[in-house]
């Protein structure tokens, strides 16, 4: 086990999730209505697509990176949609805590985030071009021997990937107790409308000009 390879990828994983976008802000959201939990099992489903990217680029499966890269429209359009969808119903959406009290169950409620976190970042393939690359700029996956190292690289990303959900999520929860029904429902709001801005840009981009 080589330890500053670890390192590598618990830094790599770290960056990758760091830049706050529509995943970011539906844990924030989730983390103040819903509690920790749901804000750490969406990161987890992010983590969880990361490293399957990782995977597919560290141990070189040829023909599911070219169908992923070769479907970027398809995936873009059909992961530009979801996030409008998410948008208008966060937009919607009645605090957690109020619907809890209401008597709506959470049946699923964990399961529905780790899978809309999970499929949200699938649907961005261009993922697996950044990892092909740092594999490839260290050696790794194309050989046998490179294989226990890539496998590595990846569960080092995974971690470090979670170690920033782990902490988004913990910093919002400090400030949870301060936000009361009307905050939580400008919270809605306002995610909701900066998910569904990053639906638009994302369907935006497939524009052929």
């Amino acid at each position: 086990m080589d330890p500053a390879l670890l390192l590598k990828g618990l830094v790599m994983g770290f960056s990758i999730a760091a830049p706050v976008g529509p995943i970011g802000v539906l844990c924030i959201r989730r983390t103040l209505g819903s509690g920790i939990l749901h804000g750490v099992v969406s990161g987890l489903g992010t983590a969880s697509a990361d490293a399957i990217y990782g995977c597919v680029a560290a141990f070189g499966v040829t023909a599911v990176s070219d169908f992923l890269l070769g479907s970027q429209f398809q995936l873009r359009l059909v992961g530009g949609l979801f996030l409008l969808y998410l948008g208008v119903a966060t937009f919607r959406s009645v605090p957690a805590r109020e619907a809890a009290k209401a008597g709506e169950g959470r049946t699923g409620g964990l399961a529905g985030a780790y899978a809309s976190a999970f499929f949200l970042t699938l649907t961005n393939p261009i993922t697996i071009v950044s990892f092909a690359a740092v594999f490839a700029g260290l050696g790794l996956g194309a050989a046998p021997e490179g294989r226990a190292s890539a496998a590595l690289l990846v569960f080092g990303v995974f971690a470090g990937s979670m170690l920033w959900w782990l902490l988004l999520s913990g910093s919002v929860h400090l400030l949870r107790s301060r936000f009361d029904h009307t905050r939580l429902v400008w919270v809605n709001r306002l995610s909701g409308l900066v998910i569904a801005a990053f639906g638009v840009a994302s369907i935006a981009t497939l524009a052929p000009f």
